[in-house]
Order: structure tokens, then C-alpha cells, then sequence
């Protein structure tokens, strides 16, 4: 067998990470395709979607589910069932695999049993987006979405307003609303790119400021999937909040957090210590 022909042969014993169409059928790639007639069963975050996939390709290959509630059951015996000599190829719902999914727990423990894992490349939102935002792509990071846990969040916006590199979040259209005031809230006034439904027939690219984009969305109705490319911090320190200490505070609490985790928040987000925050903003409330 030539060198190329065993790069393109799906062996076994190994676990396949199989990028999806997010959108456009077209982007699926003859590797995929490859992959997913020929390897010995798929493991699909939503099988219903995968299942509509596979039929329009022409694809009969074994079917199960893996997703965030059943990975624990579900994990262990795909792990076995490479390791006894098959081949799994790996989906999430779109998109690349193990990236804001699931399919991270199944490469660490893949790895851990000494299996073999190849990325089968194709298709990412947050690449997509980001190369069409206009914002520096030449330094990014990528956060997924925000966490659900109020003081988890709070604490992650805290970070992200000293973050010079710029972020790419994804939201879903019925939280839009409430993380675009939270960004503002929390970063001040940044450059955004709303890409929404990429690669689909309904794409859109908006790409305008954090407070245009909240004006906006009080008047339209937020519909499908986001990706967020949001401008980094230009210091890294204090230009992207308020100037005065007391609205910067009152910033932070109109959050969801309390007064002195604003404080700390703060002065955690400015460099300084917390007790000339709390000095200038009690004294200036007094």
C-alpha cells in the first residue's frame, strides 16, 4: 500500500473526529465521506441530525448516541469496542467534534487507553466567523458559550474585560439579548461581529458596536445560532469601562452582582486594590 492510499485508509482501532457541514451541505469533504461509509460505527452527539445526514450521502453505517447525558454509560464502551478492533467516527451536531461538546471527554479517554485519534478536518463556526468579522484574527481566544452559573459568569466576564485578544463566544437567539447588555455592562463599549446561521441560506454578518447591537435587537427578533466576534480590550487595563470608579461599580452590579463583589470585581479588572475602590465609591455614595 502507498504511502497516500494508508493516510486515506480508515483503519482500525482508531477514533475518527469527523467535521460536519454547519450549514451548507456542500462542505462536507470526500475524506468525511470516506470516514463515515467505512468506519465500523458512527457515535453522533444528535442522531436524528446525523441520521438525516448519513441518508442524503448514502450512508448505512451503525448509528449510536453520545451527548453530554449519557457520556458517562455511553464513553466506556465505545472505548472498548475500538480497543476489541472497530473503528468509530466521532459527530457532533455541526461542525468540528470536541469543540464545546462532549467529544472532548471521548479524546481524553481515547488517549488515555492508548487509542489512536485523527482529526478529519472541515468545517468550524467559530473559524468561519471570525475570518469574516474584520476584527484581528492574528491573536484570538475562543470561550464557547458563557456559563449558565450566574457567579461562574460574572467571573468570567470579569476576566474577559482584561482579555487583549479577541473572543469568540457563541449564544443562542433567546440569551442574546441578556449577554450582549452583560458584555457592555461588564467591557464597556466594543467593536462586535454577530454572525448568524453561517453558511446557511438565512446568513447574516452584523458588524457593529456592543451598544448598537443591544438598539438593534430591541427592535428585531433575535432568530438562530450566534457566533460572537468580540474586539479585545486595546490596553488590557481600564479603556474599555468607565472612567468613574461609581459607575464602574454600578456597572458591575447591574450584573447581578452584589456591591462588594462589584468592588472586588472592580478593582481586580483595574489593578488596584480593593480598599481604594471601596473608599472612592462609598465616599462618593455618601
Amino acid at each position: 500500500m502507498s504511502e497516500n492510499a494508508e493516510k486515506n485508509a480508515v483503519l482500525k482501532q482508531t477514533l475518527y473526529l469527523v467535521a460536519t457541514p454547519i450549514g451548507n451541505m456542500s462542505d462536507i469533504t470526500e475524506r468525511a465521506v470516506k470516514v463515515l461509509s467505512e468506519a465500523d460505527f458512527i457515535a453522533a452527539e444528535d442522531t436524528r441530525k446525523t441520521g438525516l445526514l448519513l441518508n442524503r450521502l448514502g450512508i448505512s453505517s451503525e448509528l449510536i448516541s453520545y451527548y453530554d447525558h449519557n457520556k458517562e454509560e455511553k464513553g466506556p464502551k465505545i472505548i472498548e469496542r475500538i480497543k476489541n478492533g472497530e473503528s468509530c467516527a466521532l459527530v457532533t451536531d455541526a461542525g468540528t467534534p470536541a469543540i464545546s461538546d462532549p467529544g472532548e471527554d471521548l479524546v481524553k479517554i481515547a488517549i488515555e487507553n492508548g487509542i489512536r485519534v485523527i482529526s478529519i478536518p472541515g468545517a468550524c463556526a467559530a473559524i468561519a466567523a471570525i475570518t469574516v468579522s474584520g476584527l484581528t484574527a492574528g491573536r484570538f481566544v475562543f470561550e464557547g458559550f458563557l456559563p449558565t452559573d450566574n457567579k461562574k459568569r460574572r467571573e468570567r466576564l470579569v476576566e474577559l474585560a482584561r482579555e487583549s485578544r479577541t473572543v469568540i463566544l457563541y449564544e443562542a437567539p433567546h440569551r442574546i439579548r441578556k449577554t450582549l447588555t452583560e458584555l457592555l455592562n461588564s467591557l464597556g463599549d466594543r467593536k462586535i461581529s454577530l454572525c448568524r446561521e453561517m453558511t446557511k441560506l438565512n446568513e447574516e454578518i452584523i458588524r457593529t458596536s456592543l451598544s448598537a447591537a443591544i438598539d438593534y435587537y430591541e427592535e428585531k427578533e433575535p432568530r438562530g445560532e450566534y457566533v460572537l466576534i468580540l474586539e479585545g480590550s486595546s490596553t488590557g487595563k481600564d479603556s474599555d469601562y468607565p472612567e468613574s470608579i461609581t459607575e464602574h461599580v454600578d456597572c458591575l452590579i447591574s450584573t447581578g452582582l452584589s456591591r462588594m463583589d462589584a468592588i472586588k470585581a472592580a478593582a481586580k479588572i483595574r489593578g488596584v486594590p480593593k480598599s481604594s475602590i471601596y473608599d472612592e465609591y462609598t465616599g462618593r455614595k455618601q
